[in-house]
């Protein structure tokens, strides 16, 4: 059985920089579960699985389709048992839904600021009409408006991790001596950032920076 996972992409399909997706991939990673991962651009996911969602990531596990990052943690759990667990527990899923609201309501936000134009010119023409449009209807500001906030938004970025700066001195983890799925979401968010050419956000001694190289390192992300 081959295990898929579609998810996105620009124009070059070795770019994926979805946070939800990357959330995912480390998931598979940490279960230790073989999968394919199929890249697609933005006008290309209504036609996967014959419309099964307007967003990636989509899980194909056997007959089986999933969709949304968090419910395919939750399958993935509920699924593989005894494959290394992404939350210890309801304690550690209720812990990841709370750094879910923290990571989409303080960090998705500044990083969309950040990197809008980027992702724009990253992808492909079709995309990019796409794009557009649907991110100004939902700004109200065109893109090269709101790149004109990019340097503030990175000078208040750092601010923004501070709750998990401050956690950093006492364990090497959200998750503890391990990383769990909460970790993965705000890694995500970061590799978001960083896969849309924006890697000035943090400062390369930041402790947040070596959090998220173990994280990296734990499952073998490239």
């Amino acid at each position: 059985m081959v295990r898929i996972l579609y998810t996105l992409c620009g124009a070059d399909p070795d770019i994926r920089f979805s946070p939800h997706c990357w959330k995912i991939i480390l998931a598979l990673r940490h279960k230790g579960l073989d999968f394919e991962e199929k890249p697609v651009g933005f006008t290309e996911i209504a036609k996967l699985e014959n419309g099964f969602s307007k967003t990636v990531p989509i899980l194909k596990d056997g007959d089986k389709l999933i969709a949304d990052s968090f419910a395919i943690a939750l399958y993935l759990e509920q699924t593989y048992p005894d494959a290394p667990s992404l939350f210890k527990g309801e304690g550690g899923a209720g812990m990841a839904r709370f750094v879910e609201a923290y990571s989409q309501s303080t960090l998705h936000p500044a990083i969309t600021r950040i990197a809008l134009k980027h992702i724009h010119d990253m992808l492909s023409p079709v995309d990019q009409a796409y794009f557009r449009e649907s991110r100004e209807a939902r700004l109200g500001s065109t893109l090269e408006e709101v790149a004109t906030g990019r340097e503030a938004e990175i000078a208040a970025f750092a601010d923004k991790l501070k709750p998990l700066r401050v956690m950093l001195k006492s364990q090497p983890f959200i998750g503890g001596s391990e990383p769990l799925f909460a970790d993965y979401i705000v890694f995500g968010a970061l590799q978001w950032a960083f896969k849309t050419g924006n890697p000035d956000i943090l400062d390369a001694n930041d402790p947040v920076m070596n959090w998220f190289e173990r994280c990296q390192g734990f499952t073998e992300t490239s």
